[in-house]
């Protein structure tokens, strides 16, 4: 089976039921997913600071966290002290150059909805993987 890295964006906009869901769902078939090893601290701030913002309740959260839990998604392990160069050299956060160092480790694909995250994986000549209707 092919993989595919996910970041949280893409992950969350499914948790969420964002419009893009079932973009998100026909873009992953046929892939297993691989994460950065950052990925459920990520998921679990986001949707903290959902509830905190009024975007979601506590229900709608533990709601989208036990789902988060039964979505197989591999961690990788990889070398921290390189995705933090990653993410200085391309102007973004700790986060975006862990799942950066992700995609170039394993030499995956990116699926993303974080459009300057999409940009400096392309720079980087990464792959990006497309959702339809979405202009990554």
């Amino acid at each position: 089976m092919r993989s595919l890295v996910i970041d949280t964006s893409a992950l969350l906009a499914v948790l969420l039921n964002e419009p893009l869901r079932p973009a998100l769902i026909t873009a992953t078939e046929g892939y297993s997913l691989v994460g950065a090893p950052t990925l459920p601290w990520e998921v679990g701030n986001a949707l903290v600071a959902a509830v905190r913002r009024k975007r979601l309740s506590v229900i709608d959260l533990r709601q989208a966290w036990a789902s988060y839990q039964v979505v197989p998604v591999r961690l990788a392990h990889i070398e921290a002290g390189r995705a933090l160069d990653l993410a200085l050299g391309a102007g973004l956060y700790a986060y975006d150059g862990y799942v950066l160092e992700t995609a170039h480790a394993e030499r995956l694909p990116l699926l993303t909805l974080d459009l300057s995250l999409a940009r400096a994986a392309r720079r980087m000549g990464l792959r990006v993987k497309e959702v339809e209707n979405e202009g990554l």
